[in-house]
C-alpha cells in the first residue's frame, strides 16, 4: 500500500478534480479527509492546503482506504478551536450508491459480495437509466463514475448547482429519482403512477430504455422465473386472481419452463382476458401491471442515505478495495456494458507492472510521482484527467463572466460620474 501511494496514486489529479482550479481554494481547503488505518482506526475532520500535503500524510499514515468528505465552513483540522455554529457543511458533491447486494433478490448467478460479468449487467443498465435523467431532466454534465472496487458503482456529480444544494433539496432529488421502495423481500416495490394514469414522463423514458434488458437480462440471462420461488414472486406481482391461478395450475405442471415462456404465458393470459370482453380499466391496470414488474426488476436501486446529506463520507477514486486489492477507477457511462470488474487492476499487479519497468534516471529510491503512466492504471488516470478538464473550463468561463460584468458596473459608475 505505502509503494501504491508514493509511486502510483493520482494525488495532482485528484487535488485538480475537488479544487476546479489550479491554485488551491477553500474547494480542496476546506475539505474533510478521513482515513481508516489498520486496526479500523477512524480519523476525520483532516483537511490540507495542497495535493503534497495530503500525499505526505496518506504515506506516513498508509491507510488502508480513504474518503472524501464536504467543503466546511472553516477548516477541518481546526473544527476544534472554532466555535461550534462557525462550523457547517456548505459544499459537497451530489454523490450516489449503487450496490450490487440491493440485487440479490433477483440475480440468479451471484450473492452477497460476489460479482461477475453477468450480473454487472445489472450495475450498467442502473448507470445508464441515471446517467441520463440526471444531464436530461437535471442538466448536470460533470458526472464521474467510479468502480467500488467490489460489487458497486459510485457517482460524483461536481456541477456548481450540485455542489450549492442543501440537504432538503438532495432529500427531494434522490426521492424523484427513486421508485424502487421497501426490502429485499419481492413484494411490489413500484409506486409511481396515479391511479391508471400512464406512466409519468421522465419514468416512462426510462423504461423504454430496460425494457430490453428485461428481455435479454431477466428472462434470458438470469432466467429469473425459472425456479418455483422465482415465479412465486411473479405471481405476487399480478392484479388478477384468475390469471395468478390459472399461472399457477400451469407452471406447476411445466416445472421446466423457462422464464421467457412463462413471460409468454402471462402475455397470453392477458389477450385471453382481453378477447372475452376484458373491461377498458381491467386492461390499463394489468398494462400496468407488467409496466410496473419490468421496472421493478430493472429499475436502478438506489442507496438513498449516502445522497441525502452533504457530511457523508465516500470512498475517495483511486483508492484499493481491501477485500479484493482492486483500484476503485472511474468508468466511462458510454461504455459501462463492455466494462469487467475482473479486469480491473489490483495493487498488486500494478506493482508487479512496475517491477518489470526498467529503472527511471531520477535515480534508485526516488519517489516518481507520474509512475501510473507506466502501468494499466493510465486510461484511468486520463479519464479523470479529461473529467478535470471539464470542470476547469466551466470555472474558467464563470469567472471569465464575472469579470466581464464588474467590468460593466465599473464603467457605469465612471459614467455616471
Amino acid at each position: 500500500m505505502l509503494a501504491f501511494y508514493r509511486r502510483l496514486y493520482p494525488f495532482k489529479s485528484i487535488f485538480a478534480w475537488l479544487n476546479h482550479e489550479h491554485a488551491p481554494t477553500k474547494l480542496f481547503t476546506h475539505r474533510e479527509f478521513a482515513f481508516t488505518l489498520q486496526g479500523d482506526v477512524y480519523l476525520r475532520y483532516n483537511s490540507f492546503a495542497n495535493a503534497d500535503e495530503l500525499k505526505k500524510q496518506v504515506c506516513a499514515l498508509n491507510p488502508t482506504r480513504f474518503e472524501i468528505g464536504p467543503v466546511y465552513s472553516a477548516r477541518p483540522r481546526d473544527k476544534k478551536t472554532v466555535r461550534p455554529a462557525a462550523f457547517s457543511p456548505q459544499l459537497r458533491e451530489l454523490v450516489f450508491d449503487i450496490d450490487m447486494t440491493d440485487y440479490d433478490s433477483i440475480r440468479t448467478c451471484c450473492s452477497g459480495a460476489d460479482i461477475c460479468r453477468r450480473c454487472w449487467t445489472f450495475i450498467a443498465a442502473a448507470v445508464r437509466v441515471l446517467d441520463r435523467a440526471l444531464r436530461d431532466q437535471f442538466g448536470y454534465k460533470h458526472l464521474l463514475w467510479v468502480y467500488s472496487g467490489r460489487r458497486g458503482i459510485h457517482l460524483w456529480i461536481s456541477d456548481r448547482e450540485a455542489l450549492e444544494l442543501t440537504d432538503d433539496q438532495r432529500r427531494a432529488l434522490v426521492g424523484w429519482l427513486t421508485i424502487i421502495q421497501g426490502g429485499k423481500e419481492m413484494h411490489k416495490k413500484v409506486n409511481v403512477r396515479i391511479g391508471t394514469m400512464p406512466l409519468p414522463p421522465s419514468i416512462a423514458s426510462a423504461y423504454k430504455m430496460l425494457q430490453p434488458v428485461f428481455h435479454d437480462l431477466i428472462l434470458e440471462d438470469q432466467d429469473c422465473f425459472a425456479s418455483e420461488e422465482g415465479w412465486q414472486a411473479l405471481l405476487h406481482l399480478i392484479p388478477d386472481k384468475d390469471i395468478v391461478k390459472s399461472l399457477q395450475e400451469l407452471w406447476e405442471d411445466n416445472p421446466d419452463r423457462s422464464s421467457e415462456d412463462k413471460w409468454q404465458d402471462l402475455e397470453d393470459e392477458i389477450e385471453k382476458k382481453r378477447g372475452k370482453g376484458l373491461r377498458r380499466a381491467r386492461q390499463v391496470i394489468l398494462t400496468a401491471a407488467k409496466e410496473d414488474i419490468i421496472l421493478q426488476y430493472t429499475y436502478p436501486r438506489l442507496d438513498a442515505e449516502v445522497s441525502k446529506h452533504r457530511n457523508h463520507l465516500l470512498k475517495a477514486p483511486f483508492c484499493i478495495h481491501p477485500k479484493t486489492g482492486r483500484v476503485c477507477v472511474p468508468v466511462d457511462p458510454r461504455t459501462i456494458s463492455k466494462f469487467d470488474p475482473a479486469e480491473v487492476p489490483t495493487v498488486s499487479q500494478l506493482l508487479n507492472e512496475l517491477d518489470k519497468l526498467a529503472p527511471v534516471q531520477s535515480g534508485e529510491g526516488a519517489e516518481h510521482h507520474a509512475d501510473w503512466e507506466r502501468t494499466s492504471l493510465k486510461p484511468y488516470v486520463d479519464m479523470l484527467d479529461k473529467h478535470v478538464m471539464g470542470l476547469m473550463e466551466e470555472t474558467r468561463k464563470v469567472k471569465q463572466k464575472m469579470g466581464t460584468s464588474t467590468f460593466c458596473l465599473l464603467a457605469r459608475g465612471t459614467l455616471v460620474y
